[in-house]
């Protein structure tokens, strides 16, 4: 499926059986369907798909409300409870539609590449590519060219979920043993170039926070992909200072920060974001003024860098004119 493939209108396999009865499910996937709570059954633990919000969710809360859930969910048993496989915004709807119960069929034993395989194949038959957000997208990319089960189970569990909604995988080259290995093919078959295909699977390396700002396009791909080149616990850190003080991750900076992976403490990292983002003066380029972190964090916590600046000169000011202990207007 090209990335610029025409986007369907469908927008779950809810909506596909509504319209399409005679897709409905048939003979030994049908014997299989039990009803469980909706309050049973737990999101997959490695998600990475987005739930419907706005008109879209508002229009599946409608068709359940009217017709029920007519494709049901898939689910793994987990514990005392369940972990959903395929059917995330069917039960969230179904919740908001003031359902109990959903039809679910019940799969045990799966190993976690073969689950996985549930979550990521489920989304590429109910939307285009084109409409998935960028983390989306890179987590459909990896499942299919980085061989997280073998090509034959896979096989089956895609033949299974397409006779579960009546749809047809039309992506090039199918699902046999032929399946694309290189990144060049790969990149051609989603509508990237090599090096932007192979950027797009680093995103997988993204802590969620990071994931999210990705999406909502507040961190551009090439600071993403440095970012992904670090430790899970830097990453954390990193994310954790930017949200604090309202900053954005800027490629310069994450290609800095991405230089001193393995030893970022955050002392490190405001460090090296400070470095960067003091102002230039004319005359004094390629000087920076570093602070300790307990400075700053004593002095000018929840100050904006314009402001900080403003104190320390001013100071500075007073200091050389003789008055050290003059008063600071911030």
């Amino acid at each position: 499926m090209k990335a610029n493939a025409p986007k369907r209108k469908i927008f779950d396999a809810v909506d596909m059986l509504t319209e399409n009865p005679s897709a409905r499910v048939q003979g030994e996937v049908e014997k299989g369907v039990q009803m469980l709570s909706v309050d049973q059954i737990e999101p997959y633990h490695k998600h990475p798909f987005h739930l419907y919000e706005g008109e879209r969710l508002d229009d599946m809360v409608e068709s359940i409300r009217n017709h029920g859930v007519l494709c049901p969910v898939i689910v793994q048993k987990k514990g005392k409870g369940y972990e959903m496989l395929s059917g995330h915004n069917r039960q969230n709807a179904a919740k908001l539609a003031g359902l109990t119960e959903i039809p679910a069929i019940v799969k045990t034993e799966l190993t976690e590449e073969e689950a996985y395989v549930y979550v990521i194949e489920t989304n590429v038959l109910q939307r285009s590519f084109s409409e998935l957000k960028p983390s989306e997208q890179a987590a459909v990319m990896a499942e299919h060219y980085e061989k997280m089960c073998g090509s034959l189970r896979h096989d089956e569990i895609v033949k299974e979920l397409e006779a579960l909604t009546g749809k047809k995988d039309s992506r090039c080259g199918g699902h046999n043993g032929h399946r694309a290995k290189s990144r060049d093919i790969m990149a051609a078959e989603y509508g990237f170039s090599s090096r932007t295909a192979a950027r797009m699977l680093r995103l997988n390396y993204l802590i969620p926070e990071f994931k999210k700002l990705v999406d909502e396009g507040s961190v551009a791909l090439l600071a993403a992909v440095d970012m992904s080149f670090l430790e899970e616990g830097e990453q954390q850190a990193i994310w954790k200072l930017l949200n604090r003080q309202s900053l954005k991750l800027k490629p310069k900076a994450a290609a800095e920060l991405r230089k001193h992976g393995g030893e970022l403490t955050e002392e490190k990292i405001v460090e090296i974001l400070d470095a960067l983002s003091i102002n230039k003066r004319s005359g004094n380029e390629g000087l920076n003024l570093k602070l300790p972190n307990s400075l700053c964090e004593k002095y000018f916590s929840g100050m904006e860098n314009a402001e900080m600046a403003s104190i320390v000169e001013q100071a500075l000011d007073a200091w050389f004119s003789g008055k050290g202990a003059a008063y600071v207007q911030p």
